[in-house]
Parts: C-alpha cells; sequence; structure tokens
C-alpha cells in the first residue's frame, strides 16, 4: 500500500502532543510495511531545520518539508473579517506547498491520502484533481470544539466575539470538509460519536495515538519529594488556561495542607500570564530537551484541562512513565481511565486539591496508581498494533 501522510507541522522531533501522534503514525505505518511518504508544513512557530531529521526516519518515510510561516498576525486577522474562510484554516494553505504535493501526485500513484487535522483541509480539491487515491483525515480533535470550550471561559468581550465568527467559520468548514473525504480517523470514541451526531455519515476508524511503549521507562528514585508539575506546550491554549486555573484555584489549598509542595511548569511557548506568576512555591521552568528527566524528576501530574478535545498525549505519555496524574474529566476524554484505579479525576477546586494531597501523602495510593497507569497503556496503546488496526482498515475501504 502507498501512503501519502500530510502533516501542518514537522512531527520530528516529537517534542509535543501532536508532533508525537504524527510521528508515531509515521512509524507505525513504515513497521508495517507501507509506503510512506510524508510531506510537512514546516512553520515557523514550530520550525525544525530538515537536517536534524533523524536520518533513517527521513529515508524510511521520505520525508520533505516546504517552509511557511502560519503565524497569526493582527493583520492578518484583521483582513480575514473582510473575507468568509476561516483564519484558523486558511493560514496553512499557500501556493509552495501545493505545488510540492501537485508534483508527489502526478509523480506516484498512492492509495491513501491521510491528512493529519482539518487544517489541511483546503488541499482536498488538489488531491481530488490529480490523484485516485482514497482520502481520509485523522482528527486529532474536533477542532470547532474546542474554540467553543475556550470561548465560554473568555471574559474579554471583544475577543471573544471575533473567535466567535472564527469558530462559527470553522464549523461549516470542518463539516464540508468532513463530508467531502472518504474516510475519518477519529483519535477518540468520544470524537465518531460527536461527528456521527452532527450528521458526518462515512466510514469511520478509531484509531487512538499509540505509544512505542519500549521506549518509556518508569523510574521514581529520583522523583522530588511533594512535587507537582504540568507538563505541556504553553503556545496551546488550553494548557495556559488550565495552568492558570490550577495555580489561581487549586494550588493555595494543596499548600494549606501540604506547605512543603512546589508546582513545576514545563514547556515551550510560556505567555506573560504564566511567567508572571507570583504564588507561592510555583516554579517555572519552561523548555525542556528531555522530556524523559521531567517524568523521572517530578512527582504528581497534573492535567487541570478546561478545554480541548481529542485525546492528551501528555496524559497518555504520563502513564506510560507510570506517573500518578490528578485530571479534569475533559482532560482524560476519549481515554477509558478509571478514577481511583490509574488516576484521580476531579472537575472543581477543592475535589482537585483533595486528589493532589491524597497523592502526595498516601505512599500505598501512588504507588498503586503508579502500577495501574503502566499496565493500562500496555494494555491499550501498542502503536504497532493500532496502526496495523488501520492498515487493514484502509485495505478494506
Amino acid at each position: 500500500m502507498r501512503l501519502l501522510q500530510l502533516t501542518n507541522k514537522p512531527p520530528y522531533p516529537p517534542d509535543d502532543g501532536s508532533s508525537i501522534a504524527m510521528y508515531n503514525m509515521s512509524c507505525g505505518l513504515i513497521n508495517n510495511q507501507i509506503d510512506l511518504t510524508l510531506l510537512c508544513i514546516n512553520t515557523e512557530k514550530h520550525f525544525k531545520p530538515d537536517e536534524a531529521v533523524d536520518i533513517e526516519f527521513k529515508t524510511k518515510s521520505n520525508y520533505q518539508s516546504v517552509y511557511q510561516n502560519t503565524d497569526v498576525t493582527a493583520i492578518g486577522a484583521f483582513l480575514n473579517l473582510f473575507s468568509n474562510k476561516s483564519y484558523f484554516v486558511s493560514r496553512f494553505y499557500f501556493k509552495a506547498f501545493e505545488d510540492e504535493l501537485i508534483y508527489l501526485l502526478k509523480e506516484k500513484e498512492f492509495d491513501i491520502v491521510q491528512l493529519e487535522s482539518i487544517f489541511l483541509g483546503n488541499y482536498i480539491p488538489t488531491i481530488r484533481q490529480y490523484s485516485r487515491a482514497k482520502i481520509s483525515i485523522r482528527t486529532h480533535n474536533a477542532e470547532h470544539l474546542i474554540w467553543q470550550r475556550i470561548i465560554a471561559n473568555e471574559g474579554n468581550l471583544i475577543k471573544r466575539n471575533y473567535l466567535l465568527l472564527q469558530a462559527e467559520r470553522l464549523k461549516k468548514f470542518e463539516k464540508k470538509a468532513l463530508q467531502s473525504i472518504d474516510a475519518i480517523i477519529p483519535i477518540t470514541v468520544v470524537d465518531k460519536i460527536y461527528f456521527e451526531n452532527w450528521g458526518i455519515h462515512k466510514p469511520f476508524h478509531v484509531s487512538p495515538t499509540g505509544l512505542q511503549l519500549q521506549q518509556y521507562i518508569a523510574n521514581h528514585e529520583e522523583e522530588l519529594p511533594f512535587s507537582v508539575f504540568h507538563f505541556g506546550s504553553m503556545d496551546w491554549m488550553p494548557n495556559e488556561e488550565a495552568v492558570l486555573w490550577f495555580v489561581n484555584n487549586v494550588w493555595d489549598k494543596v499548600l494549606s495542607k501540604i506547605p512543603q509542595a512546589k508546582f513545576y511548569i514545563i514547556g515551550r511557548g510560556m505567555s506573560q500570564k504564566v511567567l508572571s506568576l507570583k504564588k507561592p512555591n510555583v516554579v517555572v521552568i519552561g523548555k525542556t530537551k528531555s522530556a524523559e528527566k521531567v517524568y523521572h524528576k517530578y512527582g504528581v501530574m497534573v492535567v487541570p484541562l478546561l478545554s480541548g478535545s481529542g485525546m492528551r498525549i501528555k496524559m497518555i505519555e504520563g502513564m506510560a512513565y507510570g506517573k500518578s496524574i490528578v485530571s479534569t474529566t475533559i482532560g482524560v476524554e476519549g481515554i477509558a481511565v478509571i478514577s481511583g484505579k490509574n488516576c484521580l479525576l476531579a472537575d472543581n477546586p477543592s475535589d482537585f486539591a483533595n486528589a493532589v494531597i491524597e497523592i502526595l501523602t498516601n505512599k500505598d495510593k501512588r504507588n498503586s496508581m503508579q502500577k495501574e497507569a503502566r499496565s493500562f497503556v500496555e494494555q491499550y496503546f501498542d502503536n504497532n498494533t493500532i496502526v496495523k488496526q488501520l492498515v487493514n482498515f484502509y485495505q478494506n475501504l
């Protein structure tokens, strides 16, 4: 089977949730003997030079990238008001990428073209024109749903109204794109049900992001005592929102019971709001070179998401490293965890604080959750098995 994978950012190195999801998919396809070609938009925000890509991965994936600055700008956002297009999506459409896509479609006959996210939906007509391949979209999220949840928590009236307009445009584009392709690959059952209830009648195959489990070694010997951490890209708005909610509403309650506890915020793209936090025992680490060292060094992982859709890859990574985790219900959407067994769930500040306190002070509970978390991932998130099931779906498509 010949498959062309299109991504809206470089998947290598896999240093955030979406790049991990795309990179692991590529590796799973290669390991399942798929003839893969990977074409990515190399954005300014997530720029990764081609020469830094692992040579073995580059060769096996036939890796190619096209540079484009897709950053949100004030001028771009303003000018978009005079169109009927979603600014969230239109930023990813440009001629240089389309030209390279056309070249590949003319050069090689593909069986499947897999788009990683709705943001590549503008290229569907081009693929139809130059290829007979089946087109699928791997929906990492229900994108418009993320923005609806963010808007619900937005206090700035001007920003809220602008986002309402953009979310509505995104919703229309997303539905039209999903109706125009041959198959939809949601990452979670939750998203599949949402799309079906939305009136999308296409072949579905739920394919969660898997992990190369041999790369994840649990080690709790170096953990700092009474340490709590959040690990994720802070230039993704739901993560910033989550951290600010935790610090402003939960953290004081934890400190009132455990004054020696410390909260570490780790990840790239720290906003000024996060950098200027003045709460006691809150440490902003910023970008890190080694995810493994983060998971080995810090104790209780928190995923206090209030908005978002799809699957939280960092949640799965944390469980693979055997972390004890406290999350909101939204934080585990699409992940069939059992609260009290392999993580703790809480949706209001008091319950969330009590859950963190319980893990920090109850060693037996912490040890049990760590073992159960790793066991859960081993059972449900082996990457090669997950991608093999997707390949079987494509063969029958």
